[in-house]
């Protein structure tokens, strides 16, 4: 039976969806709405967290 890795955490900021696309509420001249897209500042992008018990602190 292959050995299977423990789930890691969902980053509590985002929930596991740690890019989204956010209109501005302007149009581009075809029409089509203007978003920029935006990225988790806690997760960097990844959707999940390290576990607290995994953090090296100190030396």
């Amino acid at each position: 039976m292959p050995a299977s890795t423990p789930p890691r955490p969902l980053c509590r900021d985002c929930d596991g969806f740690p890019v989204v696309t956010i209109t501005t509420g302007d149009r581009h001249r075809n029409g089509t709405r203007v978003t920029v897209p935006v990225t988790c500042r806690t997760c960097q992008g990844s959707g999940h967290t390290t576990p607290v018990s995994a953090v090296r602190i100190g030396r």
